[in-house]
């Protein structure tokens, strides 16, 4: 397995080790001691499956309490998965990374809490999968807008993308409650 630092250090780009031939391939999705190592969590509480067609934008999503560590992968297809800081104090407050994740990388992106979190289907269909280190509370979500000025985002499409109500109406990072951790 190798981890790589994204440009904000705590979010990490994982590429398991996929031990494959002619009959196919195997890999650890997850493995506590493993992960363990590079400083991402043990104690997940909730797996989560979506799946979106191209052009679905999801988020950026995030929670003001109960906040969400997220491991997150694409079991088929591409996406351009995008994590914020949100964290009060932080250094890389409102800055972003990017991040393409497909079933043919077999890639994985850690993002800790106090982070919204969202992604844009780049190929026809994705099926998106997640483990995350608290529950969801709808009570305590909330959305920061993906096309906020500020943030910038530098997401890779050439028309709008299709948003649900609550992503439509995201709040801009001057609005947002920053999220203790």
């Amino acid at each position: 397995m190798q981890v790589r630092d994204t440009d904000i250090p705590d979010v990490k780009e994982i590429q398991p080790t996929v031990h494959g031939d002619e009959r196919g391939f195997f890999l650890e999705t997850y493995s506590a001691r493993r992960y363990a190592e590079h400083g991402i969590p043990t104690s997940f509480v909730q797996d989560n499956w979506s799946r979106s067609r191209r052009g679905i934008l999801r988020g950026l999503h995030y929670q003001v309490q109960q906040a969400q560590g997220k491991l997150v992968q694409v079991m088929s297809g591409e996406v351009f998965d995008v994590a914020v800081d949100l964290r009060r104090g932080s250094e890389t407050f409102g800055r972003w990374v990017g991040v393409i994740l497909s079933a043919g990388k077999k890639n994985q992106l850690w993002i800790p809490p106090g982070f919204a979190h969202g992604f844009l289907v780049l190929s026809d269909v994705a099926d998106f999968v997640y483990k995350c280190t608290d529950y969801y509370a709808p009570e305590h979500e909330r959305c920061l807008s993906w096309n906020d000025p500020t943030v910038a985002i530098d997401w890779p499409f050439d028309s709008e993308p299709t948003l649900s109500e609550k992503d439509h109406n995201g709040q801009s990072l001057n609005e947002v409650r920053a999220v203790d951790v």
